[in-house]
């Protein structure tokens, strides 16, 4: 196969030494063609991507890699610009909202076609919203579609109910162009929430036809986006080329789109300074070699990493100072110089700086720093006390999870180097292919295991309200705490900006001080792009990299 061979060659180039230099010229000319020639280059583009996408189903998809695969082959109403802003997308206009701020009525634009030239229809966005808070379809990510109204009443019904909650469910195609969405309470960032693959359209006679597969493979992936799937050889390469039934085709300037999923990073870089590659991310010390350089870019995230304590499955870890010490003995500054390459920012809380507070102020600026500092000898004193209070001699090994990338091995090693340091306490070590990873951690089938979380809004509710103690979706570590479910329940509903923003500091001072979570770092990842690359967006949320409005000069 031509990518296994591309791999090879990329591998050998690697430990050889042999990097080629000078190549931020190469797209200037074709590639048989004599130097000085002012040829247009191809409109193709090739991208590095470290982990393999599990299904391309926007109703059970929970990972950057399936969000950013599905935003390029479908689309939903509006579309997040460069700067975050809801555009127009398979939507006519910005929403036309009530006075009370509760319901939606959406155009569609004229003559819109799946990528099978089918027609989509506003009944599309209704069906799909249906079978994501069908109890059956068992989606993670259904909580935010019950903002819809009937939402949670439709995500809960006993099968004999099912068809009456559907009917009864807060969103209606009104005719084929015009959707009505009516919520339950006023959701400031909803028309931005409508921008998330969760809330695409799906062709329900494609959906169907697929049963459990849909999502799975390439002729399983029926979207109205800009590109759509041509081949996805699983584990080495996704292909997508141009939807030329996309609604506005003529201004989408690639014609192909080649994703390779490469996890070490020592061949994705050659990859890309051996011209294999337009896009690739950088770990480790890698961005030293591009400083100055125009090829390099950062993408600031509103991610977080972390440690999660499974509190059920190992019983020392339903002792606070157990997992306080745990999190206390990891030296945040280092791990971001020598695992991150200096690119990232060591947490002081959960939620990363920039977010905003609801209140329109930072949150990280409101809530101070809420995270223990690395203190060793502090940490050291915390885990007798909690072994003591345990009547336990020593604390039992257990696994640290992560997956099987370069970096997330290396952060493995760190951590296990820094417990056995400081601690005393030798830890298995669990890397993991990234669904594997995935699908063990959201059935709670781990001990501790590294993490990350990108906000779905901008807003602290997103990493907050994971944790409640009914959040069944995604509380891994089954964390429960009756103060901080009150909390976050009540800043759910409280309209007054300034309370809201207080509650949800305080929730994070007590999910911080139970350590069921220990945060490592606020994301920030450095990319090498090749400078005739443009129009390419890398976004704070959800997704890697949006290509809509890229194209090659």
């Amino acid at each position: 196969m031509k990518f296994q061979k591309l791999l090879v060659y990329a591998t050998v180039t690697a430990m050889l030494g042999a990097v080629a230099t000078g190549c931020a010229d190469s797209g200037k000319k074709d590639a048989g063609g004599a130097a000085g020639e002012t040829k247009a280059p191809a409109q193709e583009l090739r991208i590095n991507l470290s982990a393999e996408p599990p299904a391309i189903d926007s109703s059970i998809a929970t990972t950057n890699p399936s969000f950013t695969i599905l935003n390029a082959v479908n689309e939903g109403l509006y579309r997040l610009d460069a700067d975050g802003k809801p555009q127009p997308a398979l939507a006519k206009e910005l929403p036309k909202v009530s006075a009370d701020g509760l319901v939606y009525t959406i155009t569609l634009r004229d003559g819109l076609k799946w990528a099978d030239g089918s027609p989509l229809k506003a009944s599309d966005f209704v069906w799909a919203y249906q079978r994501t808070l069908d109890p059956a379809t068992k989606a993670k990510y259904a909580t935010m579609l019950a903002w819809i109204k009937g939402g949670a009443a439709l995500n809960t019904a006993k099968t004999e109910e099912l068809e009456a909650k559907k009917a009864e469910l807060g969103v209606k195609a009104k005719d084929d162009k015009t959707l009505e969405i009516t919520l339950e309470k006023p959701v400031a960032f909803f028309t931005d929430q409508l921008a998330m693959p969760l809330f695409f359209p799906q062709n329900p006679d494609f959906v169907k036809k697929q049963g459990d597969k849909n999502g799975a493979d390439a002729d399983k992936i029926m979207g109205a986006g800009p590109f759509k799937m041509e081949k996805w050889d699983h584990e080495q390469q996704l292909v997508m080329v141009k939807n030329e039934n996309y609604w506005d085709a003529a201004n989408i300037k690639l014609t192909k789109v080649t994703v390779n999923v490469v996890k070490d990073p020592n061949t994705s870089l050659n990859m890309y300074e051996t011209n294999q590659v337009d896009l690739t991310e950088l770990k480790g010390d890698q961005p030293k070699m591009y400083q100055g350089k125009p090829d390099l870019v950062f993408k600031k995230e509103f991610v977080t990493a972390y440690v999660l304590f499974q509190n059920k499955k190992v019983p020392a870890f339903a002792n606070a100072k157990i997992k306080q010490a745990l999190g206390m003995a990891i030296d945040r500054k280092t791990f971001n110089e020598v695992i991150l390459g200096g690119t990232s920012i060591p947490s002081t809380g959960l939620v990363p700086g920039t977010v905003l507070d609801g209140n329109k102020q930072e949150f990280r600026k409101v809530a101070g720093d809420t995270q223990p500092t690395y203190d060793p000898a502090k940490a050291k004193q915390l885990l007798a006390e909690g072994l003591k209070e345990l009547n336990m001699a020593s604390l039992p090994k257990f696994k640290l999870t992560s997956d099987d990338t370069e970096t997330s091995k290396k952060s493995i090693e760190f951590i296990q180097a820094q417990w056995k340091q400081n601690l005393g306490i030798d830890v298995d070590g669990e890397p993991l292919p990234f669904a594997l990873r995935v699908k063990n951690m959201q059935e709670s089938n781990f001990d501790a295991l590294i993490g990350l979380w990108g906000a779905d809004y901008n807003d602290p509710m997103t990493f907050l309200d994971m944790w409640v103690t009914d959040n069944k979706s995604f509380n891994y570590m089954q964390y429960s705490n009756k103060q901080y479910d009150d909390l976050v329940k009540g800043a759910e509903k409280e309209v007054d900006l300034a309370k809201r923003s207080k509650m949800m500091v305080d929730a994070e001072k007590v999910l911080m001080s139970d350590a069921s979570i220990s945060p490592l770092y606020f994301r920030t990842r450095p990319y090498a792009k090749k400078p005739n690359v443009e129009g390419l967006i890398l976004p704070a949320m959800s997704k890697e990299w949006e290509l809509r409005w890229t194209y090659l000069k």
